[in-house]
């Protein structure tokens, strides 16, 4: 596979030409009964989603064909001002203590078997957020006792007492994003470290082995290939189960711009490299998100888990 490393070619001056957007990131618009209702559940219990927020050009899909959705708690203003995120960003209100039972009330009304819980980063908050967050995977488990919860956390400053108390909530899965190189990391992510969130996720395999961990990786801001290789590495080294691998998509002008559109055989390849490396399951894809069909990631997760547990038990009985 060639090196991924294209810059935009010069243009009149000052001014850049954008790298045109291929055919496959078309995307089909999808405003059936299953979009229109759940948009109506969002609004009636005031309930943010990182689908709208983030605009996320999955939306129509796990919308409007798989009805699911990714819940987005703690407000809809971030801390930090990432250049690659379209979040609102600035000072954030109080904290809505009444807000993990909505959105467990909204679970329970789209009949939902996974969601995925994610946040603001809240470092205005001393625990950030992370009690909050663990209420609303309580809440979720109270009411919706089969549904299995997912959650994607900012690395909260690096207070590992608060992943820890998100921890002891037991999620089925914990989500946090390594969002790019780590050459890129200072320019692509505000106040987040490349270190900090492999320190994160090996954490949170430490406080609860059983719980699967998770990240995610976005191309076309400037890395090389050998440099996605290496995060793979330095993904699995950190105990790592689920790895995403998606195409960065520039939300506004005042964003990075993309550097490169990576085609679906180049993710086709980098699956099955990751996948050849030790991830239990890998989704990747141009459209591929974070919690992009993380249904099926989590099942996937749970029949490795109980494959090994069946191999564990064959070498006990043979020894």
């Amino acid at each position: 596979m060639e090196s991924v490393v294209v810059s935009c070619k010069p243009e009149q001056g000052n001014r850049t030409e954008h790298v045109r957007k291929p055919d496959w990131l078309k995307i089909k618009l999808n405003t059936n009964d299953n979009y229109t209702g759940l948009k109506k559940i969002m609004r009636e219990n005031n309930l943010n989603t990182v689908c709208e927020e983030a605009r996320c050009p999955n939306i129509h899909e796990c919308w409007g064909e798989r009805r699911t959705a990714t819940f987005m708690i703690l407000g809809a203003v971030c801390t930090r001002a990432c250049r690659f995120c379209a979040v609102k960003t600035g000072l954030p209100t109080e904290l809505d203590l009444a807000e993990p039972e909505r959105v467990a009330d909204s679970v329970a009304l789209m009949n939902l078997k996974h969601t995925v819980v994610t946040a603001v980063a809240r470092d205005d908050q001393k625990d950030g957020g992370s009690a909050v967050f663990a209420e609303t995977i309580r809440a979720i488990r109270r009411k919706n006792p089969f549904t299995t919860v997912e959650v994607l956390p900012s690395d909260m400053g690096g207070v590992y007492e608060n992943l820890e108390r998100l921890m002891d909530a037991k999620p089925d899965i914990l989500n946090h994003n390594i969002e790019t190189v780590r050459r890129l990391t200072p320019r692509v992510r505000a106040r987040a470290t490349y270190d900090r969130s492999l320190e994160l996720l090996l954490r949170a395999k430490e406080m609860q082995p059983d719980i699967p961990t998770k990240s995610s990786l976005m191309l076309g801001l400037g890395e090389t290939y050998e440099e996605i290789l290496e995060t793979m590495d330095d993904l699995i080294a950190h105990k790592v189960d689920i790895m995403t691998i998606g195409q960065y998509l520039q939300p506004s002008k005042k964003h990075l711009k993309v550097q490169k559109y990576y085609s679906p055989q180049e993710f086709g390849e980098l699956r099955k490299i990751a996948m050849s490396k030790g991830f239990s399951h890998c989704q990747a894809g141009p459209l591929v998100r974070s919690s992009y069909h993380a249904d099926e990631q989590v099942n996937a997760a749970a029949k490795e888990r109980q494959r090994q547990g069946d191999e564990q038990l064959e070498t006990t009985l043979q020894s």
